[in-house]
């Protein structure tokens, strides 16, 4: 092939392109009514699925079950004093007492707290949610109720003002909670009532049985209840008032002879119907679905806790379609008299029976030398551990560290009219060596003069006073308080 040829060569025949004419597109048939109706539900549908899965993607993100590593609140290794060969005496743990936990089970503590009343925690509930059994259980603890406080016999409620409040005073009611109970919470939630008022008018008020007629006029606080017996709806302001009455007055606020026949033990079963009424309307889908986030934004405002928004959100998810009334149980803590016609002892036994059935959140059962409660007041007795005395005496909180807790006022007239019986004087803790307290001082009498004197008053900031009413009680319709 010579070069003329090669240079009209190309390599073989191409194909020559040819332009394609556009399609004609047949015209369709219209869209009937029907059919247009049926496109724009199916687009709406794929909307709204594809948010519903959105939603439930988010909402698994921000959910997320509680951390409970907290050191403070695992169980505390016991430990005995024993004799070594040489004769000196050592501390030996006794073994055996796992701390091995269910899984998913927590452990809270409720407190409402008054802030009328100095501040003091006037509503206290040890509460548990087992959440793989779908099983909640509230405890009610008596405010009542004595405790030992660094070596002296204190009532409960006042252990929070007599650390200081704040972090420090919830750190030491938990360690109280597990010295009577052997559970110390992993979380606490702080309440002021306002905020159940605000969850009651959230929910649109909820249905309740009232027990008897309630009528209090606070003149120097400004508040007011003012409740009819009977089957009624209540808004937020009527669940405060019926939360905090004790007894009633006249319009001039002067107390009347009225009150809850059992003290404050029959406030206590008026608190537990009533948050057993707002936790069944709340646990209904068409009430807590569409509101919760409204709830946890009332918590976060009105609430101190130690859950983050996840963990309030976990426990809602966790509730929703599981949780029913019929695994809902309220209960006061084992108690009786201390014998001054105020005021209670713990019965360690029976807590003990009542903690492993229900609040235990350890694999294996509390024993009762995990307990230390105060089993009387008289002078010279000993608690000890499970409110039995101890072998070896457990040696009393450092005295040196007592804060400074003053005296409290004469307790007022008690609701039936005749003058309350004062409690009996501090005693130390059962220690071998620890020397006696001295009583708060009433008078020029010696401190030595074996004779009833009044229990200790805390010490509360300046700024949380409480403030007294004309005839002696502190906060609306209460008498004072530790």
């Amino acid at each position: 092939m010579n070069p003329e040829q090669k240079k009209n060569h190309q390599g073989g025949s191409r194909l020559q392109k040819t332009e394609k004419k556009p399609r004609e597109k047949r015209p369709g048939r219209p869209r009937t009514r029907r059919q247009k109706v049926l496109r724009g539900l199916y687009i709406a549908l794929t909307v709204i699925a594809a948010v519903i899965v959105a939603g439930f993607i988010a909402w698994n993100l921000i959910t997320a079950p509680p951390d409970v590593d907290d050191p403070s609140a695992s169980r505390k290794p016991q430990s005995t004093t024993m004799v070594d060969d040489d004769g000196n005496e050592i501390e030996v743990e006794i073994p055996g007492l796992s701390a091995d936990r269910k899984k998913q089970f927590y452990t809270f503590l409720v407190v409402g707290q008054d802030t009328f009343g100095g501040g003091n925690t006037d509503t206290m509930m040890l509460a548990a949610y087992d959440v793989p059994n779908q099983r909640l259980s509230v405890m009610s603890l008596p405010r009542d109720t004595y405790v030992e406080y660094y070596g002296r016999k204190v009532l409960l409620n006042s252990v929070y003002n007599r650390a200081g409040g704040g972090d420090d005073g919830i750190a030491a009611l938990k360690e109280e909670v597990g010295e009577l109970t052997g559970v110390v919470p992993d979380f606490h939630v702080i309440i002021q009532w306002e905020a159940v008022g605000k969850l009651v008018d959230a929910i649109d008020g909820v249905w309740f049985d009232v027990p008897r007629r309630m009528y209090y006029n606070d003149l120097s606080q400004d508040f007011k209840i003012d409740l009819k017996e009977g089957y009624q709806l209540l808004d937020g302001s009527d669940a405060m008032g019926l939360l905090r009455w004790r007894h009633n007055s006249d319009d001039s606020g002067h107390i009347l002879n009225s009150g809850y026949a059992t003290g404050d033990l029959g406030r206590i079963e008026t608190q537990q119907s009533f948050m057993k009424a707002v936790v069944a309307k709340c646990l209904q889908p068409d009430v807590l679905l569409p509101n919760l986030m409204e709830y946890i934004s009332i918590f976060q405002e009105n609430v101190v806790t130690n859950l983050n928004v996840s963990n309030m959100a976990y426990f809602g998810k966790s509730a929703i379609g599981g949780l029913d009334m019929d695994n809902v149980e309220f209960l006061t803590m084992p108690n009786k008299s201390a014998g001054d016609g105020a005021h209670l002892l713990p019965i360690a036994s029976e807590i003990l029976e009542v903690v492993n059935e229900r609040f235990n959140p350890y694999l294996e059962d509390l024993r009762l030398n995990e307990l230390d409660v105060v089993s009387s007041i008289s002078s010279g007795s000993s608690g000890g551990k499970g409110g039995q005395t101890a072998a070896t005496p457990t040696p009393a909180r450092p005295v040196e560290e007592t804060p400074d807790v003053g005296t409290e006022p004469s307790p007022s007239p008690a609701p039936g009219g005749e003058s309350t019986p004062p409690a009996a004087a501090e005693t130390p803790a059962p220690s071998g060596s620890a020397a006696p307290i001295q009583t708060p001082v009433q008078s020029a009498a010696p401190a030595a003069t074996p004779s009833p004197v009044q229990t200790a008053q805390p010490t509360p900031p300046p700024a949380e006073t409480p403030v007294t009413t004309p005839d002696g009680a502190s906060g609306p319709g209460m008498e004072p308080i530790e």
